[in-house]
């Protein structure tokens, strides 16, 4: 389960949000009066992904992969976010609910609560797609001599 006070869970639950819930987000905190301040504009960048292999565990770099980043400070409390693809607003969003959380923010708990079910619903599209993979799985067995 996914917890927003942490903040590993939080970027990855402020990356499984879409742009306009995100959007929505940002928009409710600013028009509460917050002082806004952004610290980097939000610029496409590539990050390595790496993953682990399955046979040895052995970490290795799957590839490249755009993302957009933004850092802003609303009310001098520090955001932060990633998001992936081109989305300039979903990064400055994403940071504007990150610093919200950071801050302690009056809407903290509408934000925990839509971060949660952004996550929840990507959990069940996940489980949807590997459920329609598993449809396609294919089994092999295999003959051997007996010696």
């Amino acid at each position: 389960m996914h917890t927003v006070a942490d903040r590993t869970d939080r970027f990855e639950l402020i990356a499984a949000c879409d742009e306009g819930r995100l959007g929505e987000l940002a928009d409710a905190v600013l028009a509460d009066g917050c002082e806004l301040s952004i610290r980097q504009e939000p610029t496409v960048q590539l990050v390595m992904q790496r993953a682990v292999e399955p046979v040895e565990g052995q970490p290795f770099n799957l590839g490249e992969v755009v993302v957009t980043v933004a850092e802003v400070l609303v009310d001098g409390a520090k955001g932060f976010a990633m998001v992936p693809g081109k989305d300039e607003r979903g990064a400055l969003s994403g940071a504007v609910v990150d610093a919200a959380v950071v801050a302690d923010h009056e809407r903290r708990p509408e934000i925990e609560a839509a971060l949660r079910e952004a996550a929840e619903e990507q959990d069940a599209r996940r489980a949807r797609e590997w459920a329609h993979t598993q449809e396609t799985g294919v089994e092999f067995t295999t003959m051997e001599e007996d010696g």
